[in-house]
């Protein structure tokens, strides 16, 4: 991103090139393939109920913006 261009995560994920969504995709399958889930409301579940897996999956997430497609990221309080 160039400076001044400020877009949420979920934006800048949905305008990713296809091959760009599965390699996050497949980042993210490595860190919950051990979970049994059958739809997107119990893995939401799952997810919600374990800080331990939001730690992981935001640390993939950050890394993921942060390296790949040398954002910043920046928080709102």
């Amino acid at each position: 991103m160039t400076s001044g261009q400020f877009k949420p995560i979920p934006q800048i994920l949905m305008e990713l090139p296809p091959a760009e969504q599965q390699k996050l995709f497949k980042e993210a399958m490595a860190i919950i393939r051990h979970l049994e889930w059958t739809d997107a409301v119990q893995l939401t579940a799952l997810v919600m109920g374990s800080e331990a897996l939001q730690q992981q999956l935001l640390a993939m997430l950050v890394n993921y913006v942060t390296k790949e497609l040398r954002a910043e990221i920046r928080y709102d309080d």
